[in-house]
């Protein structure tokens, strides 16, 4: 809106001037609109960071209080609270035992993880080649794998590798391993990993093909066109086309793999316990062992809190790795 007033020029002839005027001023209402509007995102997750605060922040700090003390069945008889400071975090790092657990842990992850993103991501691949009826095929029993219960899945694995009457032994036995009949899978250490192995790799490709073939479904054909104009082979045109695309996929899907694996309890425990003589324990099962099986609920806690550091730190390496492809990307 303009005003028209009556001033003289720089020619001194008086004439007609236009001035601008000012804005109207903003009522309170639409200033309070727009406060309530950017406030409305934070509004909606309030419900969603409460109930994260109370079912996984309050166990959380309930567990770093239960390491500082000395809780035992006498005290929990006794309703007594021990304080001990940081004995037991002193009596686990002493103990060579944990140290040992911590190596087997970081090995069976890395073991367990390369065969799941190995086997994982050639089964995302060949689903992206498949035609369409041999992919809803496979896609179909993938899907049934992921779907089956832990314990379900556990429980089929003992019965296939059971010492008498095992599907496994019952094979090799036929095909002329008369030494197998009765072998005893999970009588040594290494045995028995390889069959807690076999089932977590077997639980866990699924989620790795079908992630890897959603992110192929996201390329450009035109770019595997002008490659194979340019006369690449299906080696460069996956190193040059495909693996810059699946990048980010395959950072994200190797980091929750990596945590998966790590904290994996209900298959071990359930197919020997941590057995033959403790030596299959991973840090999961070695706090629960500690905690509950010996009843030193405070050394548990402890072994617990210090496995949740770990996974900190390989959270903090994750980013890291995020945050430098990020940087190379700009």
């Amino acid at each position: 809106m303009s005003v028209q007033t009556e001033g003289t020029d720089t020619a001194g002839a008086t004439g007609v001037r236009k001035t601008e005027a000012p804005p109207p001023r903003e009522t309170g209402r639409p200033v309070a609109k727009r406060r309530a509007g950017a406030s409305a995102p934070y509004l909606l997750l309030l419900p969603a960071l409460l109930a994260t605060l109370i079912l996984l922040g309050w166990p959380l700090v309930k567990n770093g209080m239960l390491s500082f003390q000395n809780l035992n069945p006498r005290q929990l008889i006794l309703h007594l609270t021990e304080w001990n400071g940081i004995d037991n975090y002193k009596e686990v790092l002493g103990s060579p035992d944990f140290w040992k657990v911590v190596k087997r842990t970081v090995l069976f992850t890395a073991a367990n993880v390369v065969l799941i993103m190995v086997i994982g991501t050639l089964v995302g691949l060949l689903l992206a080649r498949l035609g369409k009826k041999m992919r809803l095929l496979l896609l179909f029993g993938l899907v049934l794998a992921w779907a089956m219960p832990v314990l379900a899945a556990t429980t089929v694995f003992q019965w296939l590798f059971a010492q008498r009457f095992g599907v496994v032994n019952a094979v090799l036995d036929s095909l002329g391993w008369h030494s197998m009949a009765d072998h005893n899978w999970l009588g040594t250490q290494m045995s028995t990993f390889s069959v807690v192995t076999l089932l977590i790799v077997w639980q866990s490709i699924p989620f790795v093909a079908i992630n890897l073939y959603a992110a192929t479904t996201t390329i450009p054909k035109e770019l595997y066109e002008a490659a194979s104009l340019d006369g690449a082979g299906a080696w460069k045109s996956f190193s040059s086309v495909t693996f810059p695309f699946l990048k980010p996929f395959l950072l994200a899907t190797t980091f929750l793999e990596v945590i998966w694996v790590f904290k994996a309890f209900p298959q071990i425990f359930a197919m020997n316990e941590g057995g033959p003589d403790r030596l299959t324990e991973t840090l999961p099962i070695y706090a629960f062992i500690e905690g509950f099986g010996n009843q030193h609920f405070g050394m548990g806690s402890a072994i617990a809190f210090l496995t949740m550091l770990v996974l900190l730190f390989l959270t903090a390496y994750y980013l890291r790795l995020v945050l430098k492809q990020e940087e190379d990307e700009l």
